[in-house]
């Protein structure tokens, strides 16, 4: 209990769900970081050694050795070798979590997942990185201009192509049957002024126990989307609270101003990573003889994943904000404190959260605030409502 503050009230959470959440955590931090700790080493000794410029040459041998067989084949080893190297790491977690009981899926289920993502993230880099590398032996000065603009659309692309391509990868979605709850969410993004094509179900259970909703799509393809094991496990006045917190995203607009600050964040990585890929102290160290040649490629991984992993913290620091909005959002739509605190605490307890988690942890690496600090924001909001 040493990292539970006292002014936790005692009664939201039993001693053993604090003791349940934060054993949860402690087992499976590690491999959580273990895991993103070895991606960014992998990285660092492919990106800023010969070694990945030997590896680019290769694999690009064994398809003929081309300028396009390097670009294709490298990409491809580095996608795999990524997913190789944090595998383990991935299972390790899944372990941890089956032995708290959240994993419902099999371990040829789990490979299944992981082999279909690894084809996803091929099918995606490959094109990505050809026509990368042909923009640059194009313009070798002047690429990063086209290559920002371009970046800042498929950012665009891919945000509106998620729920409609890439979702339906991984789950089965249905239409939830008429009735009071459908009727229920319905009438909530209504009054909330929020057009909304459907309400679906997602299969979430033949891999997890644990309880999720959102609200995914733009304009005409916009649906809320509730996960069965919630339907199977919460109040409908809790499932209702849940949605009315997505709604809050979809009210401020949070998933298109996240789609457009994420458009411009790309454009602007561009151009700094066109920099980074032109200073010749670390194409020399890479094994390199300039940005056009394929050999840079590891580099030029190396370097966008340190400066994703540079800006965790602060993407985190919004996130939670955004959260925090939607919390009230929620609150305001529904003016049900008490539903909602009982929904934070399902929601806790059902996924086996830490209630409380160090704040450090918080800081860095959290994009909800604690469910204690929702629950006392609730209870804040509700003793400032007139009587």
């Amino acid at each position: 209990m040493a990292d539970t503050p006292p002014s936790v009230p005692s009664g939201d959470f039993t001693p053993q769900e604090l003791a349940r959440g934060r054993a949860l955590r402690r087992a499976q931090l590690p491999w959580a970081l273990g895991g993103q700790l070895a991606s960014l080493a992998l990285w660092a000794v492919l990106g800023f050694t010969a070694a990945g410029a030997g590896l680019v040459t290769a694999v690009g041998g064994w398809f003929g050795g081309s300028w396009a067989a390097e670009v294709l084949a490298g990409s491809a080893a580095l996608v795999l070798l990524g997913r190789v190297v944090t595998l383990p790491f991935s299972a390790g977690v899944r372990t941890v979590r089956a032995r708290f009981g959240l994993v419902t899926q099999g371990w040829n289920g789990w490979a299944v997942d992981a082999v279909r993502g690894t084809a996803v993230a091929l099918a995606l880099f490959l094109p990505l990185a050809l026509g990368l590398y042909a923009l640059i032996g194009h313009s070798p000065t002047g690429w990063w201009v086209p290559g920002a603009l371009a970046a800042a659309l498929l950012t665009v692309a891919l945000s509106f192509l998620h729920p409609l391509v890439f979702e339906p990868l991984f789950n089965r979605f249905t239409s939830m049957p008429d009735g009071e709850l459908r009727t229920a969410l319905l009438e909530l993004a209504r009054r909330d002024g929020i057009a909304v094509r459907d309400v679906l179900v997602a299969d979430a259970s033949r891999r997890t126990t644990a309880l999720n909703a959102y609200v995914s799509g733009f304009g005409p393809t916009r649906r809320i989307v509730v996960y069965d094991t919630l339907l199977k496990t919460a109040d409908p006045r809790e499932v209702e609270l849940v949605a009315a917190h997505e709604l809050g995203h979809v009210k401020h607009r949070d998933v298109a101003t996240g789609t457009v600050l994420g458009a411009i964040g790309a454009a602007v990585v561009v151009p700094v990573l066109a920099a980074l890929l032109a200073w010749q102290p670390l194409l020399d160290a890479a094994g390199a003889a300039h940005p056009q040649d394929p050999r840079s490629l590891p580099l030029l991984a190396a370097l966008a994943a340190l400066l994703g992993a540079a800006s965790t913290p602060a993407q985190c620091t919004v996130s939670r904000r955004i959260e925090t909005r939607a919390d009230r959002h929620a609150l305001e739509l529904t003016g049900d404190a008490e539903q909602f605190i009982a929904m934070q605490r399902r929601l806790t307890v059902a996924n086996v959260a830490d209630p409380n988690p160090p704040r450090v942890l918080e800081l860095l690496l959290s994009t909800h605030p604690s469910a204690t600090r929702r629950i006392a924001a609730a209870r804040n909001w509700r003793a400032a409502q007139p009587s």
